[in-house]
């Protein structure tokens, strides 16, 4: 069932485990990760993105969220988060329909004006009591701000700096914050690693949730590290669409002949479930409901 988000994230930090944030945009991701949520026993964070909301309608998309939370998960606990919301006006719909978290994504703009924009945000979310998550630092990928494909980047140039860091949500008050440790957006496995020293001195001065964005291809053991390190929320998206891709994929080509959507789509979500049950498992968010 619905909750607070905070009643989520605090108990993952007293017990020291990772609590998975899964990006949805329809029926079947929903239900796939609550049902996940359900099969083990997990908490768990459903958010959408900006083209989510985009694709699916945000009253449409916020109904089917809240309505398989309160049924299908009602013995979890789940809380509902927007992600990269760059759009300000995105960001205060969320807020006023009901989302638990919203992600105020300025990490393009100067530094001045993140601070800005995510102390502005901060405070109208407060007002709802809803949590809100800001950004530091850039994170490479499809929902980053430059290309892999320049060649000219210097990864470190583009890393959260601890220090800006303490200082970035002493005066934003944000609830938790995304950081920039060498991960990004999309699966690149085997190019994407964790900076583990930077993310433990992080955690080490900033003491909100940090949050770990773009791990769809780090091992289970990179993802256990940055858990030890200070990393209460991780989110995965990627990973769900290759599942997806590849079921539907299977089922199409051994039975072609298929016209019912649902004959198609029911393997596919079984294949997301199934992976964000073993994510799940990696985090240690299992048994924790």
């Amino acid at each position: 069932m619905i909750v607070p988000i905070k009643q989520i994230i605090n108990k993952a930090r007293q017990g020291r485990y990772a609590v998975g944030a899964f990006n949805t945009s329809n029926l079947e991701i929903t239900l796939a990760i609550i049902r996940a949520a359900v099969k083990q026993k997990s908490p768990v964070i459903i958010q959408t993105s900006e083209s989510a909301i985009d694709y699916s309608n945000l009253a449409i998309i916020f109904s089917i969220m809240t309505t398989v939370a309160n049924t299908i998960g009602r013995a979890v606990p789940i809380a509902i988060h927007l992600d990269h919301g760059k759009n300000t006006k995105i960001v205060r719909e969320c807020i006023n329909i009901g989302y638990n978290s919203v992600h105020m994504d300025a990490s393009d703009k100067d530094y001045a004006t993140n601070i800005h924009l995510s102390k502005t945000m901060a405070k109208l979310a407060h007002q709802k009591k809803i949590w809100i998550q800001a950004e530091l630092g850039s994170i490479l990928g499809k929902e980053g701000m430059v290309k892999l494909e320049t060649g000219e980047i210097n990864m470190k140039d583009l890393l959260t700096d601890p220090y800006q860091a303490e200082d970035f949500v002493e005066k934003t008050q944000v609830d938790t914050l995304a950081v920039a440790v060498g991960t990004i957006h999309g699966h690149f496995r085997g190019i994407e690693k964790v900076d583990q020293v930077r993310l433990k001195k992080i955690s080490q001065l900033v003491n909100i949730p940090i949050v770990l964005h773009g791990g769809s291809g780090l091992s289970p053991q990179t993802f256990k590290q940055a858990i030890k390190n200070g990393v209460s929320v991780i989110n995965i998206d990627t990973n769900l669409r290759l599942a997806f891709k590849k079921a539907l994929q299977n089922t199409v080509a051994k039975e072609g002949d298929i016209v019912d959507p649902r004959k198609t789509l029911n393997p596919a979500t079984e294949a997301m479930q199934k992976e964000v049950e073993k994510m799940m498992r990696i985090f240690g968010s299992y048994n924790k409901a």
